[in-house]
């Protein structure tokens, strides 16, 4: 009987602080990661591999060697697995050589001997289908909470799209699911740069041009190190709101949404009496844009008065544009007052209303959906005292502290005149 009622003064009270505080906001998950780094490596074997330019040596040769010592230096907690594209079908039926991709080493724990083996069976044969591969790539990796790679190791342009790649890999970013696509261009192509700048730029990755077999086994080897080390969990995918009223509630955490071109998102955030708001916003340049841009992150309240407008802040990367702001209630600001006055045990919170806004304009030929890619971090804290400056006074005693300095300066100043006067003429 005195659990009984102990459970009901738990749940009444439970109940009772929820609708003081209105609904819970939506959380990014903060489990511990539990699983490992996943990686695949997508390998063109089309027919274009079989030209020597590289050292002397054909570009398959070399893709080969760089695999073999890859999967050597392969960090034990790493899950690999490789797939091809253009390299079963010899004829000459487009239709059928653009089904053309492979999976032959599965993600997951690698046997190296066999890994290797099936990597040296490789000839060049068919046709390039990269949309197509990436696509089925993405779902070699399957989903899950953390950061997934794929590197692209490719020597020439789709010639099977459509699915066009660039779109794919659009199309995989706007799933919301944590994966980048890193590239590496075996010949110096501009169309194929291109293409291979677009892939990687939709999903954060990076784009590389490898000229010897070097330059080619060094960078597959930072990439699949790197996944390691950005192995951390994905954001949580949120939907912003064109509207402060009907926006989501947010706590501390890290946000993924789409937004369009020049368009205003808007989420919630409560913030009690005490504490401060810090949040940041990061835009991906995923596509071609006019160079008349910029990002702007802004926290307003409820009634769309301006509480603070973010500043620029540089990320190191050209491709992405970031802001971010700080606010805390001050004493001045009404809502904290009333909060402040409230006598209740639990005090309502300010709702913050975070702003993200873009002046973005496409490029002709540009694809306007999905929306740019947006990453949102939210974080409150207890607010820092700013500290105190020395009081002057206001008003009459100002004024009169004021002439009191004047006069006894101008005193100071006529004695020392006098002295130095009577100085001068003596010597």
């Amino acid at each position: 009987m005195i659990n009984f009622r102990r459970s009901a003064a738990v749940l009444l009270g439970l109940l009772a602080t929820t609708a003081l505080t209105g609904p819970v906001p939506a959380a990014a998950d903060e489990e511990p990661v539990a699983e490992p780094p996943r990686v695949e490596l997508v390998l063109d074997v089309s027919g274009s591999m079989r030209a020597a330019d590289i050292d002397g040596r054909s570009r398959i040769s070399v893709a080969q060697q760089a695999f073999n010592e890859v999967v050597d230096a392969l960090p034990a907690e790493t899950q690999l697995g490789i797939r091809v594209l253009g390299a079963t079908y010899r004829g000459k039926d487009k239709k059928v050589g653009c089904q053309d991709t492979q999976q032959i080493v599965p993600v997951g724990p690698v046997d190296r001997a066999q890994a290797k083996a099936a990597v040296a069976t490789l000839r060049p044969t068919g046709f390039t289908p990269v949309g197509l591969a990436l696509r089925s790539a993405a779902q070699d990796l399957g989903t899950g909470a953390t950061t997934r790679r794929i590197v692209l190791i490719t020597d020439g342009e789709d010639t099977c799209a459509p699915p066009n790649p660039c779109e794919v890999a659009r199309e995989l970013a706007a799933q919301g699911t944590s994966l980048v696509v890193d590239t590496l261009g075996l010949a110096p192509d501009e169309k194929v740069r291109r293409q291979l700048l677009c892939i990687a730029g939709a999903t954060g990755g990076t784009y590389t041009a490898a000229q010897s077999a070097e330059e080619l086994t060094d960078r597959i080897k930072q990439l699949v190190e790197r996944a390691g080390d950005t192995h951390t969990r994905a954001p949580t995918v949120v939907g912003g709101a064109n509207a402060c009223d009907s926006a989501p509630l947010l706590a501390p955490g890290v946000y993924a949404d789409r937004e369009a071109f020049s368009e205003h998102r808007y989420y919630r955030v409560p913030v009690r009496p005490g504490q401060e708001l810090r949040a940041s916003v990061s835009m991906a340049l995923d596509r071609p844009v006019n160079r008349d841009y910029g990002v702007l992150l802004r926290a307003t309240a409820v009634d769309g008065r301006e509480l603070v407008r973010g500043a620029d802040a540089g990320s190191g990367r050209a491709d992405v544009l970031s802001a971010g702001l700080r606010w805390s209630a001050s004493a001045d600001d009404k809502n904290a007052v009333e909060a402040e006055e409230t006598a209740t045990a639990a005090i309502e919170p300010t709702t913050v209303c975070l702003v993200v806004s873009n002046s973005f304009a496409p490029r002709p030929g540009t694809a306007a959906t999905p929306g740019m890619p947006v990453e949102l971090t939210v974080d409150v804290v207890a607010a820092a005292p700013a500290p105190d400056g020395p009081d002057l006074g206001r008003g009459w005693a100002l004024l009169a502290l004021l002439t009191v300095a004047g006069l006894l300066t101008g005193l100071l100043a006529g004695l020392l005149t006098r002295w130095w006067v009577a100085t001068w003429r003596e010597n």
